[in-house]
């Protein structure tokens, strides 16, 4: 964090102005809090302040809060409507059961009254996630077991569960997220806007306890900030030269929501990228192109955040961004095989090489234990024979990958 040696631990919290501030009393090992301010629900902002033995009084919160962000308080945007609409949540998961139940834990203290949990466990090697969710023993909860390995078969199985339900939309998170209790309500406020098809929202970290979980969180850079924002073709955003194809502009898998109809038209997540096949990653922002380059409106709501458990080791961490970096590179495969996404791309290159690099800096910043700048370039060339032999193998097992773009919109 800055101001901070490496090596100092770092609480999370968070309050909101509306309720009387209170001090922190933590461990004696954390040098500062890093607080996230909301107004009503709606963030405004995170403040880090400094901890004497663990300390910070009201007082030296507050005045924290004013000198950083004061003059943001008074510009929130206010809060969304709530909505009625149910919502089916859905967590893609292999092998994580005491994840899983943490996951599912903060999604039962939501506050929207209308919603499920699908635990959808992908190829399981037992039956632990499955004794975990039965235990759970809570009607809105349920288990299905999708023997296809992969995050992307596993969201398509949600998808499919959700649709046969009747739901409108879906939300998708992981099984190392914490949802805030109003996680479920704001997504639904957020799709249910005219002609929003698709939501994400702020990732941040729940814990920032030692030195890998702070690499991970700069190097990740999942909080994309707490303004509202609307994504589509028909009003390109003036700060990406790239768009739609920029890498994580909208958001992550961890945290979104769609609309069911929408989702399902456009083929669901490409079965050939995301964890669980030999691309590793880049399904969530290969679908959210997708749907934008469809005609669609992507939204960013800052107010439908969540906690993201980051990796605690730099080994960990390493593995992660090695993973991020084959399926970029398998993302942007696919976008060369497909001649408008390839024709439109090309027009980008130059754009495109600076938001890579910039990309690549800022992960490599991070100093993981094993990674570097050039073994990141070297992982990403790799996704193209990763991408593709994930796609043959889909299409041998008699499955689907879906186009970039549609022939309805060619």
């Amino acid at each position: 964090m800055p101001g901070l040696p490496a090596s100092a631990a770092v609480w999370v919290g968070q309050l909101d102005v509306r309720h009387p501030i209170e001090p922190v009393e933590v461990a004696r090992t954390f040098a500062s809090a890093l607080l996230l301010v909301t107004v009503d629900g709606v963030p405004a902002g995170q403040v880090s302040v400094p901890l004497v033995d663990g300390h910070a009084s009201a007082g030296t919160i507050r005045t924290t809060v004013l000198d950083v962000i004061g003059e943001k308080l008074d510009h929130t945007p206010l809060a969304l409507a709530p909505v009625r609409y149910a919502v089916t949540v859905v967590i893609a998961t292999r092998n994580r059961p005491e994840n899983v139940a943490r996951c599912v834990r903060s999604l039962l203290r939501s506050t929207h009254e209308k919603f499920t949990v699908l635990v959808v466990d992908n190829d399981p090697e037992n039956d632990l996630t499955e004794t975990v969710v039965r235990d759970i023993d809570d009607a809105r909860v349920e288990y299905v077991r999708e023997d296809r390995r992969g995050t992307s078969a596993g969201r398509n199985r949600g998808l499919v569960e959700a649709m046969a339900r009747g739901a409108r939309f879906v939300a998708f998170t992981d099984d190392d997220v914490e949802v805030d209790p109003g996680w479920v309500g704001r997504m639904a406020s957020a799709l249910a806007e005219p002609d929003v098809a698709c939501v994400c929202g702020p990732v941040m970290a729940a814990r920032l306890d030692s030195p890998a979980q702070q690499e991970a969180d700069a190097a990740l850079g999942w909080q994309k900030g707490f303004a509202r924002r609307r994504f589509s073709m028909a009003e390109p955003p003036a700060d990406s030269a790239v768009f739609p194809f920029s890498p994580g502009l909208f958001g992550v898998g961890a945290n979104m929501a769609v609309n069911v109809a929408v989702a399902t038209e456009l083929g669901g997540f490409d079965p050939a990228l995301g964890p669980g096949t030999p691309a590793q990653a880049g399904e969530d922002c290969e679908f959210m192109v997708r749907l934008v380059l469809a005609g669609h409106t992507l939204a960013y709501e800052p107010s439908a955040y969540v906690w993201h458990h980051h990796r605690s080791s730099g080994a960990a961490l390493a593995g992660q961004l090695d993973g991020y970096a084959l399926g970029l590179g398998g993302y942007l495969t696919k976008i060369m095989l497909d001649p408008i996404g390839r024709a439109a791309a090309l027009r980008r290159i130059p754009a495109a090489i600076a938001q890579l690099r910039s990309i690549s800096d800022r992960e490599t910043s991070a100093e993981t234990a094993g990674s570097s700048g050039g073994h990141q370039l070297r992982t990403l060339v790799s996704g193209p024979l990763a991408y593709l032999a994930a796609r043959r193998a889909v299409r041998r097992a008699g499955g689907n990958v879906p186009p970039l773009v549609a022939n309805d919109h060619r």
